[in-house]
């Protein structure tokens, strides 16, 4: 518990530091419509197969206990003119089936390389210094669409500089750098007749308006149009050159997208939390265990001179009470932030199951002003 509380708290300074630096930094700044939206029909395409590893020093899969390391094997040497004796028991240490896995960038054309990841399905104890024979990569149509052979990497395994230590990481899976060949293209359309759509990341409907609003400011009216919170259609040139160039002009331009809705998420595992600079609190008291929280308001009106012609404004910062029978009584003024609720709760010694308990409470009686989400 000691280093499940040290990692949480080392952990949550981090945040609050990161979370200080945004802040800081005021509203959004001007984004790409490119890292926004994604072009409808251009994407990546996943792929699988199955092969098999050789070359190892012994720590391949116990054939008796994966007996399709040894029909697979067999099934090979058959195709290559090697028949066995039937009922022959091999016995394979350096032999292991593995899957394999790959993503086919949209555009890729035969003969383009791609890396593939290289995961052991069987019983091996490690894949270091393998090499994956030919085995073919198929969509999800069923097709091959490449062919991948080579030496497996695997990350951090191999002697340090001295030479008298090894750093060993996951040794049953690794990758093959450039490892397959696409052997069938994957069509991928601009479009459909006089119209190229983009989708955004995020269903909002002010990112779109003002997607909308940049492309007609910058390429005239009427050339591009909402279809709803996440597509946008736009009038482009049917000839394909000049619509490269024009899906080039628009990708690059910048717009202001919509600020995120409050949204606080914490992991129940590890004790995380993340939160953006939207959420906000109300009055609220929580009891819990040990752990006393009170926000109260506290409000804050700044008046103008008699003669300057403003408005009066009133400011609500409540102010937040933590106490803890080992740790006292923690004090937070005049705050908005739930990053200084869980700095004061951290400040008691409050455990991250403390902590998820107490945010789940604040949310169910409304003082939460945020979307909670655990993972």
């Amino acid at each position: 518990m000691k280093t499940l509380r040290k990692s949480f708290t080392t952990a949550l300074a981090v945040f609050l530091t990161l979370a200080a630096v945004l802040a800081s930094g005021g509203a959004h700044g001007a984004q790409r419509i490119k890292d926004l939206a994604v072009l409808s029909g251009v994407r990546s395409n996943q792929l699988v197969g199955y092969g098999i590893v050789v070359g190892l020093d012994g720590t391949g899969d116990q054939t008796t206990q994966t007996p399709f390391t040894t029909q697979s094997l067999v099934s090979m040497l058959n195709q290559l003119g090697v028949t066995l004796p039937p009922g022959l028991a091999l016995q394979l240490r350096n032999v292991a089936a593995v899957m394999l896995t790959a993503q086919m960038p949209a555009f890729a054309r035969p003969g383009q390389a791609i890396d593939v990841t290289v995961s052991s399905m069987g019983n091996s104890r490690s894949l270091r210094g393998g090499t994956l024979l030919l085995a073919s990569l198929r969509g999800v149509d069923g097709q091959v669409y490449a062919l991948a052979q080579g030496n497996v990497l695997i990350a951090g395994a191999g002697a340090s500089s001295g030479g008298t230590s090894v750093a060993v990481n996951h040794l049953n899976a690794g990758r093959i750098p450039g490892g397959a060949t696409i052997e069938r293209p994957v069509q991928a359309a601009l479009g459909q007749g006089d119209f190229i759509t983009y989708e955004t990341i995020d269903s909002d409907f002010t990112t779109v308006s003002r997607i909308v609003e940049a492309i007609n400011g910058t390429l005239g009216a009427e050339t591009a149009m909402a279809a709803d919170a996440r597509q946008v259609r736009i009038r482009a040139p049917i000839d394909p050159t000049q619509r490269v160039a024009f899906i080039s002009r628009i990708e690059n331009l910048l717009i202001n997208p919509a600020e995120a809705s409050p949204r606080v998420i914490v992991n129940s595992r590890t004790g995380s939390v993340v939160m953006n600079t939207r959420v906000t609190l109300g009055n609220c008291a929580i009891a819990h265990g040990n752990l006393q929280v009170t926000i109260q308001s506290n409000p804050e009106v700044s008046q103008p001179n008699a003669l300057a012609g403003g408005q009066t404004v009133v400011t609500d910062r409540p102010d937040i009470q933590v106490k803890s029978d080992k740790s006292g009584l923690v004090v937070v003024p005049n705050t908005t932030s739930l990053a200084d609720v869980v700095r004061a709760l951290n400040a008691v010694g409050a455990t991250p199951i403390d902590l998820l308990a107490i945010l789940q409470a604040m949310k169910a009686a409304g003082a939460l002003k945020a979307e909670l989400e655990i993972i």
